[in-house]
């Protein structure tokens, strides 16, 4: 029996993720490519008059099984590889990739689709006529119109990306993992919090080596750099973070990058774009590469000097402490973060025995019961794929199933870095009955030692209520049709339910619900709360200009109208001069481990998280003025997490906001308002 062909009786129709194993998603992947294809051309064969529900309804749900195993694929990939799952990769991303170029490029699949769309079907839903509308230019910005050798070569390059794709992620996981940093002598870690020594020595304990053994996995990487006192040590381990896939060894991703930038250059053109950035950018809130340039050239206007305030004002305190000038990229975390303990006296460390891991997720099913009535039961009926994993039921206000969720929070070998939510399966309706989504999010906090619990920086709280919000998204989700429910929205819109959360985390009376100390029980004092909340401006101008500085970057690779031959660090160097605060150190990159780029779906998008901000900070403006657990503006606010890309983005904005959005609350929260 293969579980993910057969399906086995589960609880909610859970994976079998005890079940499965690496051997069986090849077969799987052959069957459900198999079944499509059936019932693709069934769709074809049909003597009917095309009509929605005949080809646009049956082309939706044709590929419901195979989204499924592919997603449990992925996902595994990311969260919990192998040298076997990796090697399956080089296979299934391909093959899958085929697949997908074939049904797009389907001649006789997309007549049926336009001959839908040309007779103007009367008595079609609003959302029966997104889809189609979403259906018909998914084709044709796929190559559909495409004839002879420029279908074929489409094909190819899709084929050949996606492996491309594998192969950078792969890279810089590889470089991750290899790093190991021991030491025998304690006093080099001199100032990294207690957790994070236990964990080094349990960590070489569990490895056989003596003394402490430090990893590049985010908890420690930022540990380093914020509190490690040698100046030698945070410059070794930027060194090697910052190297990542730009070394000169099998893991270089260099030639990887000018690979996937031309062959993107190229399909864009194919597809009668003059750049991979315009193709991209058509179906997104912003529409243009001109547009986004306007966006981030505006935001620098303001950014440029706030960060060169901070900078100076981190600079001074660093050198009246006797710091060797000038200050190094790998000097500022580590000064800001004793700049912040002296002005605003707020130490992370003083307030981590505040934000206990399950007091913190806590906390946010107690916010997200308090705006949409929802709660969160954690259940053993469903199988995980770890034993870090845990699972939970949700229910709605009345009490109704609405999703599984699934919360994978502690760094491990196979685990890449960062932290993200995904979905194993999307929300959908079929004869009437709703099939509910299955939902995870994945972070890579410290684990907790055989003395203390996982404690939370207040950083990490806000990741874990930003990955939150995208699971939100996903569970509260309602509609009919896959590709339209859930975070299935335009990338620049997607990170709105995301980032709003983070806000609450900055609330008094959202706090007082989860941060409470480990040992003694007592609320986060106010005087805490206040500090918090005057850290929101605090370097602000600073962190604006990095993400600014990704955006460039982005966009310096993927607005590009001719082929790159160029060398990866001069490239760099140049897109990122009017953004960058510090000298770059030799034989470092940030492009050659800019995953979101060119492994994930960022690709001319990474914009979208200061467009995002824009709309959360408006947003959230509105619970400011009506109260942050105000019943009539989160009921309002629920139906944007609900209606995910069923109703256009710009449309759900203005019907909640009753406006279009204004940059003045970004600005005012981050302090560079006028």
């Amino acid at each position: 029996m293969n579980p993910l062909i057969d399906f086995p009786q589960t609880a909610y129709g859970s994976l079998d993720f005890a079940a499965i194993t690496p051997a069986h998603f090849m077969p799987a992947l052959d069957h459900w490519i198999a079944v499509a294809e059936q019932r693709q051309e069934a769709i074809v064969a049909n003597p009917d008059t095309p009509t929605f529900a005949n080809t646009i309804e049956a082309l939706e749900f044709s590929t419901n099984e195979l989204n499924m195993i592919s997603s449990c694929f992925f996902n595994l990939n990311s969260a919990e590889t192998n040298s076997e799952i990796q090697e399956i990769a080089r296979s299934f991303s391909p093959k899958l990739t085929a697949f997908s170029s074939q049904t797009l490029l389907n001649e006789p699949l997309f007549l049926r689709i336009k001959a839908v769309v040309d007779q103007a079907e009367a008595g079609l839903t609003a959302e029966q006529e997104r889809l189609l509308q979403e259906t018909y230019e998914g084709y044709v910005r796929n190559g559909a119109l495409l004839q002879g050798a420029d279908r074929d070569r489409l094909k190819e390059l899709n084929e050949r990306l996606s492996t491309l794709s594998l192969t950078f992620g792969e890279h810089v996981l590889a470089e991750t993992q290899a790093f190991e940093y021991q030491t025998e002598d304690v006093a080099v870690l001199a100032g990294l919090p207690e957790d994070v020594v236990d964990a080094a020595a349990e960590l070489a304990t569990s490895k056989d080596k003596t003394g402490y053994l430090l990893g590049l996995d985010m908890p420690t990487y930022i540990s380093v750099m914020k509190y490690a006192e040698n100046a030698a040590l945070r410059k070794h381990f930027y060194t090697a973070y910052a190297s990542r896939g730009a070394q000169a060894n099998e893991h270089n991703n260099e030639e990887v990058i000018r690979e996937i930038v031309n062959l993107r250059l190229e399909r864009a053109n194919l597809l009668g774009f003059e750049s991979h950035a315009a193709l991209t950018l058509s179906k997104r809130m912003a529409k243009t590469p001109e547009t986004v340039f306007e966006f981030l050239d505006h935001l620098k206007l303001v950014a440029t000097p706030a960060a060169q305030k901070d900078l100076a004002e981190v600079s001074d305190f660093a050198a009246s402490e006797g710091a060797e000038m000038p200050l190094q990229a790998w000097d500022f975390s580590y000064w800001a973060e004793k700049l912040k303990k002296a002005t605003l006296s707020l130490d992370d460390q003083a307030l981590k025995p505040y934000f206990r891991l399950e007091n913190v997720l806590d906390g946010a099913f107690a916010v997200a019961g308090k705006l949409f009535g929802l709660t969160f039961k954690p259940t053993d009926a469903v199988s995980v794929y770890h034993e870090d994993v845990d699972a939970y039921e949700v229910f709605d206000r009345e009490g109704t199933f609405l999703s599984l969720f699934y919360a994978d929070f502690f760094p491990r070998d196979g685990k890449r870095a960062g932290a993200w939510m995904t979905s194993y399966r999307s929300m959908y309706a079929v004869g009437g009955t709703e099939v509910r989504p299955h939902i995870s999010i994945v972070c890579n906090f410290t684990k907790p030692t055989a003395t203390k619990p996982s404690l939370l920086t207040f950083n990490e709280v806000t990741t874990l209520f930003h990955e939150f919000g995208h699971a939100l998204h996903g569970m509260m989700a309602k509609g009919t049709y896959p590709s339209l429910t859930g975070t299935s929205v335009y990338w620049d819109f997607v990170e709105l339910p995301s980032q709003i959360m983070e806000n609450w985390c900055y609330q008094p009376e959202a706090l007082a619900l989860f941060a409470k100390h480990y040992e003694t029980g007592e609320i986060l004092p106010q005087s805490f709360i206040d500090k918090i909340k005057e850290s929101q401006t605090f370097l602000e101008g600073y962190m604006t200009l990095r993400q600014l500085n990704f955006g460039y970057l982005d966009l310096s690779w993927h607005a590009r109208t001719e082929p790159f031959t160029a060398s990866v660090a001069e490239h760099e160097a140049v897109a990122l001069k009017e953004t960058s605060l510090f000298e770059s150190l030799e034989g470092t990159l940030s492009s050659t481990a800019f995953s979101h780029i060119f492994q994930g779906g960022y690709s001319a998008g990474y914009y979208s998280y200061k467009w995002a901000e824009v709309l959360d900070a408006d947003a959230f403006e509105r619970f400011e003025e009506e109260g942050i657990f105000n019943e009539t503006v989160a009921t309002d606010f629920a139906v944007v997490l609900s209606s995910g890309g069923t109703v256009a983005p710009d449309e759900l904005y203005k019907k909640f906001r009753g406006r279009e959005p204004k940059v003045d609350a970004l600005l005012k929260r981050a302090g560079m308002a006028a």
